[in-house]
């Protein structure tokens, strides 16, 4: 064997040791990516559910956002939903019909270390029954 020819001894191992770390971070991204659309979809149907029950005939917006928040806990679990807020927004008028907002917002838990922080708001609106 020729002396002034390189070996290629552990070139494998590094070839695959870069291509790994690259597709786990790859991954993670997506994993990410998919948890924010999830957050997201389970804060925009608390935030409807509890503008439909702030709006029923014998309950307030302040007590829809309540059911907003519990809706969110018992989705997401207590340490994520602790960083989410279901506030009862202002109630409005639209061509003479109350209307109840609910506003949720929040961040997204972070699984991936180099992602940016990802703040959402989100608003349910239920047409308010006569009292």
């Amino acid at each position: 064997m020729n002396n002034d020819v390189p070996a290629d001894d552990g070139a494998a191992v590094v070839d695959f040791v870069l291509v790994t770390v690259l597709l786990v971070a790859l991954f993670l991204m997506v994993f990410q990516v998919g948890l924010m659309f999830h957050v997201r979809t389970v804060i925009a149907s608390a935030a409807a559910e509890g503008a439909r029950y702030g709006a029923a005939a014998n309950r307030t917006p302040a007590q829809g956002a309540t059911r907003a928040q519990r809706a969110v806990r018992e989705a997401l679990g207590a340490r994520t939903a602790a960083a989410i807020q279901c506030t009862a927004g202002r109630t409005t008028l639209v061509q003479g019909a109350r209307v109840v907002d609910v506003v949720c917002s929040g961040r997204v838990p972070i699984v991936f270390g180099p992602s940016p922080r990802i703040s959402l708001t989100v608003h349910g609106h239920a047409l308010q029954e006569s009292r």
